[in-house]
């Protein structure tokens, strides 16, 4: 559980929050409905028109990487990356045969077969890389959806005002119902604003970093593979894939 991310928007919540309280507004006249199902509504509907079917779902399935975090087990994988080199070196690229068919990890065991095919080093490196990057591409597309999420919200909630200041000025005769409509229309444009900024580009700029990570951490499997490949001393490998514990 990604215990900042929670806290960040606990924070954000209380401080927008407490402080209409203490200019002494009401907390109960920010909860309307209408107001929430037009720019909710509004804000996903403009976001599926522009967007596939296969990037609208991806974008939430990345949903739990922010509550729960991504955490990669990037020393671990630099501990085995150093053991492979090592068991390479002594017994060459079948050696790794076995770890090859037993491996979970996709990219990994995409990565393992080629190296114990034999195949060139930098046609692996090609190969990988190439791999790295549209999968990285796919990923951004999905947290993107977020950023679109964010551009649209208060728009949408501008038009939440407008069609609220329409209903209320049907009530122009009665002053006091007249006066109420007016500030319910404008919990739209609150919510359209709110969502925005505190919600959908968070998530997206959340699901930029996250994805980062994601890169650098198959940037090193990469990095060890490649180096197991061209013959490099494990000692030198390790050296090298050190430097990734650090980020």
């Amino acid at each position: 559980m990604d215990k900042l991310t929670l806290v960040g928007f606990f924070v954000a919540l209380v401080g927008v929050a407490g402080g209409f309280a203490l200019e002494g507004g009401s907390l109960l006249t920010l909860l309307h409905l209408p107001a929430f199902i037009i720019v909710v509504g509004g804000t996903l509907g403009a976001v599926m028109i522009q967007t596939p079917m296969s990037q609208f779902k991806l974008g939430f399935q990345l949903l739990p990487w922010v509550v729960k975090g991504h955490s990669l087990p990037t020393d671990v994988m630099v501990d085995r990356l150093i053991e492979w080199s090592n068991a390479a070196r002594a017994g060459g690229f079948l050696a790794l045969e076995n770890t090859a068919l037993v491996e979970e990890d996709p990219f990994v065991h995409r990565g393992l077969n080629l190296l114990v095919d034999g195949v060139d080093s930098q046609v692996l490196q090609d190969t990988l890389d190439a791999e790295l990057t549209l999968e990285r591409e796919r990923l951004l597309r999905g947290a993107k959806i977020f950023d679109a999420m964010g551009g649209y919200s208060p728009t949408i909630g501008i038009v939440g005002a407008v069609l609220g200041l329409i209903q209320a000025m049907s009530n122009i005769t009665e002053p006091e119902l007249l006066g109420l409509g007016i500030a319910t229309a404008f919990v739209a444009t609150i919510y359209g604003v709110g969502f925005a900024n505190l919600i959908f580009v968070p998530i997206g700029n959340k699901l930029k970093n996250l994805i980062h990570q994601h890169t650098l951490h198959h940037e090193l499997i990469v990095e060890g593979l490649v180096s197991i490949s061209f013959g490099e001393n494990p000692r030198t490998i390790e050296r090298k894939l050190n430097a990734y514990r650090a980020g």
